[in-house]
């Protein structure tokens, strides 16, 4: 008996003690296939949470567009050159609206691409203030010396006004002198759409000297200054909500692409680990069946 076995063993080119290849494959494939299936669970959890949060950003867009517009018909109204004649060695502020999340589709590098197009093609004196880690990480490499403020712990929770507020805070009150500024911020269009699009502001001193606002009598020097600080928050705060709003429709469109991606995926490792399985019991069967023969 124990002769046969040993033919049998040859017969089937394996040594004593040495596993079959094809049990190996069904084991890497059944792990391959588990870590699929918890990818896939993962993904489906994260598109729920972001149509979630997509619903919210939705609702509390169009207010906020209200805020920005509003602002923006302040800066319109200035001419681009009575503001560059105020101060010729001021500098241009570049502030680049991103966050700290990922997973989230072409979100960021849409807004790091039109900046480094921008400042390809500028010839002034220009810095940037970076919004959140992922836009900060593209242009590090390249543009760090230009860095004047970066802030991070942005892009968890919904962007309040406060946190617009804060930022033109820090914008005002940077040690660099500017003229003028730009907004880089992607903007909603729909679920499936956003554009990276600009906006533009001055500084509060270019503003008072600019002759858009020399048919005014008088203009108190102190409401003045408020009014612009609280029309860059508004402006700021407009192109946050934009920015939110596309990108939590960018991950929900991702994370579904994911999703079916992974689905199609396990399709295939479940076809592929029946058809090496049912190899497996027919070769075994042979195996039983030769040794039976031989037996007899």
């Amino acid at each position: 008996m124990a002769s046969v076995l040993c033919r049998c063993v040859r017969s089937s080119g394996l040594r004593a003690g040495q596993p079959a290849r094809e049990m190996a494959t069904l084991k890497e494939i059944s792990n391959r296939l588990k870590s699929v299936k918890n990818i896939q669970k993962i993904t489906k959890s994260m598109k729920m949470v972001s149509a979630a949060k997509f619903a919210r950003a939705e609702r509390d867009l169009k207010p906020a567009r209200a805020f920005g517009a509003g602002a923006n018909v302040l800066y319109d109204r200035v001419q681009p050159e009575e503001s560059d004649r105020v101060d010729p060695e001021a500098q241009n502020i570049m502030l680049v609206l991103s966050s700290d999340r990922g997973l989230c589709g072409a979100i960021h590098s849409s807004v790091v691409k039109s900046v480094r197009a921008e400042l390809a093609e500028t010839k002034e004196k220009t810095s940037l203030m970076v919004l959140g880690d992922k836009a900060r990480q593209m242009l590090q490499k390249q543009h760090s010396d230009k860095f004047i403020v970066t802030f991070n712990e942005y892009g968890r929770m919904p962007p309040t006004f406060s946190d617009a507020s804060f930022v033109a805070q820090q914008l005002l009150e940077s040690e660099m002198p500017f003229t003028k500024g730009t907004i880089f911020y992607n903007r909603f269009k729909s679920v499936v759409a956003f554009q990276a699009s600009q906006m533009g502001f001055i500084s509060p001193g270019a503003l008072s000297k600019a002759d858009s606002l020399s048919v005014y009598d008088s203009v108190d020097a102190s409401v003045l200054e408020n009014y612009t600080e609280f029309s860059l928050a508004a402006l700021v705060y407009g192109a946050m909500k934009d920015g939110a709003a596309a990108e939590q429709s960018s991950r929900m469109t991702a994370m579904e692409g994911a999703s079916k991606n992974a689905g199609e995926m396990i399709s295939t490792l479940t076809l592929k680990f029946n058809r090496t399985r049912q190899a497996v019991i027919t070769r075994e069967l042979i195996e039983i069946i030769s040794g039976a023969s031989a037996l007899e």
